[in-house]
């Protein structure tokens, strides 16, 4: 079961193809859900993966901590931070405000993302945790974006 959700996960086709139910069965609503999601996820990404991979170089857990085969088809990639985890948590804390239902049915699975990405061998915990951090960060900033950007011309 997680490496079903784990494989969904992979390179957010999970989050697009919700933001795309959203869209198409929500209306405006809906709508609002999916570009908010879509827009944090995209901060995420760029900030864990773009940014924080290339700082940090830090190497994957030892694979002799894992008993079993799917530790050999983790990325080479620096573990710190889960880019899976921080565009799960920032699409789901996007989404949430804007559709709480829909936030609440994305909550399960951005969870079990973050899960998969230790039980699978491919992040410490500490790199799941800072992953969260910064979708919750990336949630919020494109949240608060815009009025921060409106207060500050007005003043």
């Amino acid at each position: 079961m997680l490496s079903a959700v784990e494989e969904a996960a992979e390179s957010t086709k999970l989050w697009c193809g919700a933001a795309a139910a959203m869209a198409w069965l929500g209306g405006w609503r809906g709508r609002r859900a999916a570009a908010g999601g879509l827009a944090a996820l995209t901060v995420a990404q760029l900030v864990s993966n773009g940014l924080c991979k290339q700082l940090a170089d830090r190497p994957r857990p030892p694979k002799e901590w894992f008993p079993h085969d799917e530790v050999d088809d983790r990325p080479d990639s620096s573990s710190f931070p889960s880019g899976h985890t921080a565009a799960a948590v920032a699409f789901t804390a996007a989404v949430t405000p804007a559709w709480p239902a829909a936030g609440a049915a994305c909550a399960l699975p951005a969870a079990m993302v973050a899960f998969e990405r230790v039980q699978s061998g491919a992040h410490y915990p500490s790199d799941v945790v800072t992953g969260a951090a910064i979708g919750l960060a990336a949630a919020w900033l494109t949240r608060r974006a815009p009025r921060l950007l409106l207060c500050r011309r007005l003043a």
